[in-house]
This record gives structure tokens, sequence and C-alpha cells, in this order.
């Protein structure tokens, strides 16, 4: 079984607010379903994130723990972030845009993912359940970013 899901959302902020909160790593288990912890675990050739970095990611998934490490395909803020698993029960592809809209930025989340380890943990995830996870991700990303607005602005 593979899968191929996109979900997508009008967040009423500029794409580069909206990307430089999405694209960090460090917040990815504020905004990301069943990410509990996520480290940067190999620095890009110039250093920090970018193309060629690691980030190596914990998460809950029917009460069991899956760790897995995404490598940095694609990096081009505001607009893109590509990355692709390297290591874990699941080769998956997630690509991340982020598009100027009239009412802000057009954010999009798609993820392809094939056969491997993971369907021996769990019956194989159907796209609409993938779906649903990925509408909640930009629902709370939209979420967070407007608690933060206020307070930035006073």
């Amino acid at each position: 079984m593979t899968i191929d899901v996109t979900a997508e959302r009008v967040v009423p902020l500029p794409p580069g607010r909206v990307a430089g909160y999405a694209m960090d790593w460090r917040h990815d288990a504020d905004w990301t379903q069943g990410i509990r912890t996520a480290e940067l675990t190999a620095q890009a050739e110039g250093g920090g994130f970018g193309a060629g970095a690691e980030v190596t990611r914990t998460a809950y998934f029917l009460g069991r723990r899956i760790d897995y490490v995404l490598r940095v395909a694609a990096y081009e803020p505001p607009r893109l972030l590509d990355m692709v698993s390297v290591a874990g029960p699941l080769p998956m592809h997630i690509t991340h845009t982020f598009d100027p809209h009239p009412d802000g930025t057009l954010a999009r989340i798609r993820v392809r993912g094939g056969k491997g380890g993971f369907h021996r943990l769990a019956a194989p995830l159907p796209a609409r359940q993938v779906r649903c996870s990925l509408v909640k991700d930009l629902r709370d990303l939209e979420a967070r970013l407007l608690e933060q607005e206020p307070a930035e602005q006073g």
C-alpha cells in the first residue's frame, strides 16, 4: 500500500511568518500530530538547518513509540521544505509549501509513503486518516501562530 495525501489551509498571516515557524524543527512537537520530540541530529553542510540536515523525531502511534529520521532534501524558505525518511519503520516523503494568498498564506503538506516495516506495527493507515491528521496539523499551526500574534505586536 502506498499513500499520497495532501492537505492545505489558508492561514491569515504572511508566508514568511507561517513558514518561519513551520519550517523550524524546534516547533515540530507543538503543531504536528503525534510528535513528542524532534532533535537536529545532523547539520547541513554549511552548518545549522538546511539541505542535508537530519532531524530525528519520536512519535507515538497506537501506544507505540516510533523513532525516525528525516533528511532535508530541499530547503527554500519561505516557500519549500522537502524531507525524506532515511531511518525508521516507514519510507516517507514530506513536502511543506507556503504560497502567497490574498488572505495570507496557502500552507500545504503532502505526505507520500510506501510499504515498510510500519505495516508490522499496525494495519495499513488509510489515506483518510493521514489526511485527517494533516488537516489537524494545519489547524494547530494556524492556532499557534495566532496565539503568538498579540504578544509580538504588543
